[in-house]
């Protein structure tokens, strides 16, 4: 199976790091010209670097905003008007106890999790079908239909996205478009390294404390491991391609059969 993505164009949120940076670095491996997108400039433009020297053949780009913010999302659009590959991926999590979860922290998460994806999908989208062709994922989470117990402000908007992804697609039926989400399991990133060591100490060794973390809050898990970020980008790339056009509304699991139900 080959994708290619020669000729396309990409944006994926929140990629200067973790499954983003993945996702844009798959993306481009398969021929689209990517760009990234982080709120720091001194940052995005470090792994512009990084990126450029690890695949000298791929084209990478980069916009430096924060699209949880409706001028972020402007800046983005002002610097690359149209896309043919959307990945909302920006997201922010952490383990707060729910009685402890303010108006302020609720909104938050909203913001970034939710309304930087609605934003994006808005302003690139109707593009797309007017094109006939484009793709657009939401990265949701196994946390959306097992919410967990320790960050229920996160689970919530990782549900949200659910319904909005399935929105979107109704919205873009027959016209070439493609709408997705995807659920990404339990994955080693940087982020979850130090979420593993909030919940389970900082005496362990990491890959003691990262099977302990799996072994404890995420039992269900049927690799009984953590995922790796590229395993989460090969999903994308494919859904991406020319070789997903009839996979659409749906919502992709790629969490290592943590959830567990067959059907979604």
């Amino acid at each position: 199976m080959r994708i290619d993505l020669s000729g396309k164009r990409a944006f994926v949120s929140g990629s200067t790091q973790g499954i983003g940076r993945a996702i844009a670095a798959r993306l481009a491996a398969c021929g689209a010209a990517t760009t990234i997108n982080g709120r720091d400039s001194a940052r995005v433009d470090a792994v512009l670097a990084e990126l450029r020297a690890s695949q000298p053949d791929a084209h990478f780009e980069g916009v430096a905003a924060d699209v949880a913010t409706a001028e972020g999302a402007d800046a983005v659009f002002s610097a690359l008007p149209e896309v043919d590959v959307l990945v909302n991926n920006l997201g922010i999590f952490g383990a707060v106890p729910l009685l402890e979860v303010d108006d302020a922290l609720w909104q938050r998460y909203w913001d970034v999790n939710v309304m930087s994806a609605i934003r994006l999908t808005r302003g690139y989208i109707a593009g797309m079908r007017d094109r006939g062709w484009g793709r657009v994922q939401f990265m949701a989470s196994d946390s959306a239909v097992v919410i967990p117990e320790e960050m229920v402000h996160y689970g919530v908007t990782k549900t949200a996205l659910l319904g909005v992804s399935r929105g979107f697609a109704k919205v873009v039926a027959g016209s070439g478009v493609t709408v997705n989400a995807v659920i990404a399991g339990p994955t080693h990133t940087e982020g979850v390294e130090s979420f593993v060591r909030e919940l389970v100490g900082d005496e362990l060794p990491w890959e003691e404390a990262a099977v302990a973390f799996v072994k404890e809050y995420r039992p269900t898990s049927l690799i009984q491991r953590l995922i790796e970020p590229v395993e989460i980008a090969n999903l994308c790339a494919y859904l991406a391609s020319d070789l997903a056009s009839a996979t659409t509304g749906g919502a992709m699991r790629v969490d290592g059969g943590f959830v567990d139900n067959i059907v979604l």
